[in-house]
């Protein structure tokens, strides 16, 4: 029959004296008051191992931060966790694991995993985009603290200041962007529900508004302003580029010699530069053709179409377009984006088949199967409709004052 051990008291706790050897103080159940030579005393928790029913202690703090009464419930709790199998002091050490894993899952790290996953599908400018949105308005708060410790609240107090200056198109593209990653933290077990779900209802939403752009009646204001225009012959070909090939501005000004198809009278964009994130093919007008062919004594030794002008390896900045624009007097009225909607506008108003104008616009087509099977085909359908944009354009620029015509032209090198 084991022997009983009589309780320990407070006043036995507080008095213990203190030894040349350290030495233990029984509490029974298992616990102890360990007193060591230096006066310091630690609770111990000694019991059987489950299964290999070998002896081991687990440190249950020191005495007085922790008392007799919490070390008896901290040995209750071990006991508990014994009679259900489980090992006390590897439960603990699963939770301080977790713990330090929560903790060490910041939410800019977080962002900056799903980051790394999304930019596969996502476009490079896009990518940059978010992270220096991120960069700016999340991560100087709230990038540091651990991902599970972030509330609504706190996102929401990190935005309001950007929805009073009356950015809320910044606001939205926040708001989903955290969606996404919270989302993230989810899916990898960092987090058991999207605490952000619900933020973007906590502002207004942002109102509509269209990119600049001019009237189909106001083209030939366009190509005589810049036919008189003080700018770069890179600047002034890569407006007229845009304009015929009714491309982006970041897959215009990012256009490299290799993906030019002369034979065929193709620009081939490749599936990582487009918006949509699938290969996209221009058939190319005479008028494109003979524009190339006024770039190749720029840059044809060099990988871009349209190199920058501080760094020729690099290509144009997508914003050059826009700036040569608005020193031409057409700021607040068009932005090179806006090249797109006067193209498609004038195609609808032509009759052209729509269809046709949005393959153009490379503009995913909702049916997926139908966009397959059509790609080939229209491919070979849009060329007579790009031939007349062209030629609409060059009809616009007043007796041929553009690249391609060479007439009138001011050029600034």
């Amino acid at each position: 029959m084991a022997k009983k051990v009589p309780p320990l008291t407070d006043a036995q706790v507080r008095q213990s004296r203190l030894e040349s050897k350290e030495y233990n103080l029984a509490d029974g159940g298992g616990l102890y008051l360990r007193v060591h030579p230096n006066g310091t005393r630690s609770w111990l928790f000694n019991y059987l191992k489950p299964f290999t029913r070998a002896r081991s202690n687990i440190s249950l703090g020191q005495y007085p931060a922790v008392s007799l009464a919490s070390a008896r419930q901290q040995r209750q709790e071990c006991q508990g966790l014994l009679a259900q199998g489980i090992d006390p002091k590897s439960h603990r050490e699963a939770i301080q694991q977790r713990q330090s894993e929560a903790h060490s899952t910041t939410l800019e790290r977080v962002a900056r995993n799903w980051l790394a996953l999304k930019r596969a599908s996502i476009t490079p400018a896009h990518a940059q985009d978010i992270e220096r949105s991120l960069a700016l308005h999340i991560f100087p708060r709230l990038g540091k603290m651990p991902v599970h410790l972030v509330a609504a609240r706190d996102a929401i107090a990190v935005l309001e200041p950007i929805a009073a200056r009356g950015s809320l198109e910044t606001v939205k593209r926040l708001c989903q962007r955290l969606n996404e990653v919270f989302a993230y933290a989810v899916n990898i077990g960092a987090l058991q529900h999207n605490p952000l779900a619900g933020i973007g209802k906590a502002f207004a939403p942002p109102s509509k508004e269209h990119l600049p752009t001019l009237k189909p009646a106001e083209l030939p204001e366009l190509m005589g302003a810049l036919a008189g225009a003080s700018i770069r012959i890179t600047t002034r070909s890569l407006i007229e580029w845009q304009l015929h090939t009714m491309a982006r501005p970041s897959e215009a000004a990012g256009a490299r010699w290799e993906e030019i198809d002369f034979s065929r009278g193709t620009w081939n964009i490749p599936a990582e530069r487009m918006k949509k994130r699938l290969p996209h093919t221009v058939p190319l007008s005479h008028q494109a053709l003979a524009l190339l062919e006024s770039m190749k004594p720029i840059s044809a030794h060099l990988e871009y179409i349209f190199p920058a002008d501080r760094n020729p390896r690099d290509h144009t900045n997508q914003q050059t377009a826009n700036m040569a624009l608005k020193r031409m007097g057409f700021g607040g009225r068009l932005v090179s984006h806006g090249l797109r909607s006067l193209a498609s506008t004038t195609l609808n108003e032509q009759g052209f088949d729509p269809d046709l104008i949005e393959a153009a616009l490379a503009h995913r087509d909702a049916n997926s199967v139908r966009a397959a099977y059509n790609r080939a085909e229209y491919i070979e359908r849009r060329r007579p409709m790009m031939a007349w944009w062209s030629d609409h354009i060059e009809a616009a620029a007043r007796g041929g004052a553009t690249i391609t015509g060479h007439r009138h032209l001011r050029r600034a090198i």
